[in-house]
C-alpha cells in the first residue's frame, strides 16, 4: 500500500546547476551529498526529500520526454507567488494555474525545471488539514 510520498528525484546533465537553481528556489540548501552524483534536500511538515541525480545514473534506455510519466504535486502556501517565483528563476510554464474539483480550494500547476524535469505546485486543503492534524502544521 502507498504510505505517502516519500522522495521524489529529478535527473539532470548538469547537476552543480540544478543543486544551485534548486538552492536559490527553495531558500535553503541541501543536507546531503553525493559529490558529482546526487543532492537532497527535505521539504514540508513531513520532510519529504526532494533528490537531483546526475543524469548519468538514469536508468538504462530513461528517455522520457517532460511529462513522459507521473507528476509529483508539492503543496505550497501561495499558489500565485511560487509559480511567479518559478518563472523569475527560468523555469518555463508547462501547465498554468489551474482550478480542480468544486471550487474547494484545490488547484494545480507545473513549470518545467532549467534540466527538462515537470515540477508540480499545488494548493490542497486536505494536506493543510491532514499536516495540521499530525501536529506538523
Amino acid at each position: 500500500m502507498l504510505r505517502g510520498m516519500a522522495t521524489t528525484t529529478y535527473y539532470a546533465d548538469d547537476l552543480t546547476a540544478a543543486k544551485d537553481w534548486y538552492t536559490e528556489f527553495l531558500g535553503i540548501a541541501p543536507y546531503y551529498e553525493v559529490p558529482g552524483g546526487y543532492y537532497e534536500f527535505r521539504l514540508g511538515p513531513l520532510q519529504a526529500e526532494l533528490g537531483l541525480i546526475n543524469r548519468a545514473y538514469a536508468p538504462t534506455g530513461a528517455h522520457n520526454p517532460p511529462g513522459g510519466g507521473g507528476v509529483v504535486f508539492w503543496q505550497v502556501d501561495d499558489l500565485s507567488a511560487t509559480f511567479a517565483r518559478l518563472l523569475e528563476l527560468g523555469a518555463t510554464e508547462y501547465e498554468s494555474i489551474t482550478e480542480r474539483g468544486d471550487g474547494a480550494g484545490f488547484a494545480t500547476a507545473a513549470v518545467l525545471d532549467p534540466f527538462g524535469n515537470v515540477l508540480g505546485i499545488m494548493s490542497n486543503p486536505h494536506f493543510v488539514a491532514m499536516a495540521a492534524t499530525a501536529g506538523t502544521a
